[in-house]
């Protein structure tokens, strides 16, 4: 009896090309955990969908990868602006280590608030002053303002500093040196710029004001109003100086030199009026 013939062996794929599956499964779930771990920013994604899409001929093209000098210009901005929220986030953090050493449960506080052009730093009147007194004793205080002195010393020289001093609508009081609140609130605010000064602010980055009670940010009608007012503030913010083309000649010149033409023209009318003389004006 003869041998049966082995059947024929069904058609399958090769090892290899198994292998090679494996191999490209894993490193597609490789990069998608990448992907996962990274912060998804939607310019950057479309640019690597564009960069993939001639490789595999399967995606649809995206925006290509390219430097421009329209992406170099945008991304100064940020770098300035972290520089300026961590400057803003050390002032914070001084801010509220102060206010925790003094454990002000009731009475105002030292607050930090953005404006228009930079930022503003509000000490109440009696963290460093007595009633009355521009005089400032505290400790504490001049911790605090030597600590911001440092802080300020790093940031750029157009950056300055405006001391304002601000009181309540009650009199300094007989005991006090001082006439009224406008001698009061320029003493104080003198007397915190010339701690900064102390402290290594260069005396051209500061200047002081003093408002009295025209600047109120509360109601005087109650003891807590009039303490929110008694305040000396720091304002932060920068200068930019424009070179202005020089003016020639000023509006007091060219008053001058009008004046100086019409008496020119004056003098000079009297040779130029030739009136012929009649026979009966010689007479």
């Amino acid at each position: 009896m003869g041998k049966k013939k082995c059947p024929d062996c069904p058609v399958c794929m090769p090892e290899w090309l198994a292998a090679f599956g494996d191999l490209m499964s894993l490193l597609l779930c490789f990069f998608v955990l990448l992907l996962s771990m990274s912060s998804m920013d939607a310019k950057k994604v479309s640019e690597a969908i564009g960069s993939l899409a001639g490789a595999m001929s399967v995606l649809e093209g995206g925006t290509k990868t390219e430097i421009s000098k329209q992406r170099i210009q945008e991304s100064t901005p940020v770098e300035m602006q972290s520089e300026s929220s961590e400057v803003v986030n050390r002032i914070n953090e001084a801010v509220a280590e102060m206010n925790e050493m003094k454990e002000k449960g009731k009475g105002p506080s030292v607050s930090l608030e953005e404006s228009q052009d930079g930022f503003v730093i509000q000490l109440p009147a009696s963290l460093l002053f007595k009633e009355g007194s521009a005089k400032i004793e505290d400790q504490d205080a001049l911790l605090f303002l030597k600590r911001i002195a440092m802080i300020v010393d790093e940031l750029p020289n157009d950056v300055e500093v405006s001391v304002r001093g601000h009181t309540d609508d009650t009199t300094p009081g007989r005991n006090s040196p001082f006439r009224d609140n406008w001698e009061l609130s320029t003493a104080r605010a003198i007397s915190v710029l010339e701690e900064l000064m102390i402290d290594g602010i260069m005396p051209e980055r500061l200047h002081a004001a003093g408002f009295a009670q025209y600047r109120p940010i509360a109601s005087n009608a109650t003891e807590e109003g009039r303490d929110k007012n008694r305040r000396v503030e720091l304002h932060f913010f920068g200068t930019k100086v424009d070179k202005k083309p020089v003016v020639e000649n000023t509006i007091l010149d060219r008053t001058g030199a009008a004046a100086n033409l019409n008496a020119a023209e004056t003098a000079g009318a009297a040779p130029a009026l030739d009136v012929p003389v009649t026979p009966t004006q010689a007479k």
